[in-house]
């Protein structure tokens, strides 16, 4: 490194900081500086005079602490993220659109059938049928997606467009959901808090009048199952069971008997467990926009594990820092345990397990949660205690 560009770094680095040592950095160290010391004024303030300072002579900073030390690394390079083509996007919103309107159709299909192949193909002639969920949980992931969206692009950082990812399977919700992603890292714990948690917070807000909605225009019927006939009941989460509560003024499905296991006990177990199955109880036969706002409760679920890339990974990324990947083996371990009582955990621990690892890391590490947005932190992790469910799925047979 120059002279000259070493007395230039000095120079603005000593704006922001009272330097008390320098190291020169090397290949090896990925650096091309570091200097240590004590910022002179409010970290976000001192990054944001820094990085405008450095980018033309096409250097990052990074702001790090270090044993009670302030630590600022000087990186080659600035990040200038690649326009995306929002045609994908584009194209991937309109077959997700069709995918949703032909689950929609088929989870309204009255006639008989036979086959998987009847079923398609009867759902597709009557493809408007499937508008009511379709709209539903579309109206749900466009507000979580654009959540994220509006966040980033109000804070500067760039970001795509979302992508849906459409499943157009009789017996799916339509897609496997839909992401965004970020084209540069955050630039502080704060942004990455506020990108991270505005998908869930917007999702749930128009999630939950939704399911208000839908549940009234469901109705309360016997599980009756005849030989052979096989049906699946919907899991519950914490906000799922008590608006069902709400709505018809009991917990729903309803045994026949609590027999002699005391009602609280009987709830937690099967809460847990999805067992026993409430054969010749009471249940809600869900109307299609409160089947689809279910399954946004369910995607909004998802998306708060508390691992990696996801919006929970990053509410606990900002909350504890590089310590939440401490977590990950206990989460792993949940979600393996839970898999014992709904296969698809072990789908997600598998996922988790080769994707969850990374974290988004900020750039400036130094500048903490103020107390509003620790506040919110937090409110996102009691968010996804109240929408996590156990188990998702319950598969009832009838007997002979």
């Amino acid at each position: 490194m120059l002279t000259t560009e070493t007395e230039q770094f000095n120079h603005l680095i000593a704006r922001v900081m009272d330097i008390e040592d320098i190291t020169a950095g090397d290949s090896k160290q990925n650096f091309l500086v570091r200097y240590r010391g004590q910022l002179r004024s409010d970290s976000e303030v001192a990054y944001d005079q820094l990085a405008t300072d450095l980018r033309p002579l096409e250097i990052t900073p990074l702001f790090r602490s270090e044993k009670g030390k302030h630590s600022i690394m000087l990186m080659a390079g600035v990040i200038n993220p690649k326009p995306s083509n929002p045609m994908v996007n584009l194209v991937l919103f309109a077959l997700t659109v069709f995918s949703m309107f032909l689950v929609g159709a088929a989870y309204v299909y009255d006639k008989p059938y036979n086959s998987f192949s009847e079923l398609f193909f009867g759902s597709l002639a009557t493809l408007w049928k499937g508008w009511p969920f379709a709209l539903t949980l579309l109206t749900i992931l466009l507000c979580h997606e654009f959540g994220h969206y509006l966040a980033g692009r109000y804070h500067k950082t760039n970001v795509t467009l979302p992508y849906f990812l459409p499943m157009p399977l009789p017996g799916s919700f339509g897609t496997l959901g839909a992401f965004i992603q970020l084209k540069e890292p955050p630039k502080n714990r704060r942004v990455l808090l506020d990108i991270g948690l505005a998908g869930p917070l917007a999702g749930l807000i128009v999630a939950v009048p939704l399911l208000f909605l839908g549940l009234s225009l469901s109705t309360v019927s016997p599980i009756h199952l005849g030989a052979g006939e096989g049906i699946q009941i919907e899991g519950n989460s914490l906000l799922y069971l008590f608006s069902k509560f709400i709505v018809f003024g009991k917990l729903l499905p309803a045994p026949l008997s609590y027999g002699t296991t005391p009602p609280f006990l009987y709830w937690v177990r099967y809460f847990f467990t999805g067992h026993p199955i409430p054969l010749g109880g009471l249940d809600v036969i869900l109307s299609p926009v409160a089947w689809a706002a279910w399954a946004g409760l369910l995607v909004t679920a998802l998306n708060l594990i508390p691992a990696g890339q996801l919006d929970g990974g990053h509410l606990m990324y900002v909350l504890v820092g590089r310590r939440a990947q401490a977590l990950l083996p206990f989460i792993l371990g949940a979600l393996i345990l839970l898999g014992t009582v709904w296969v698809g955990w072990w789908l997600w621990a598998f996922i988790i397990f080769f994707l969850g690892r990374v974290y988004a890391e900020p750039l400036d590490q130094i500048t903490a949660l103020d107390p509003r947005r620790r506040a919110m932190a937090i409110l996102g992790l009691v968010v996804f205690l109240l929408v996590f469910m156990p188990v998702p799925l319950i598969e009832a047979f009838g007997g002979a």
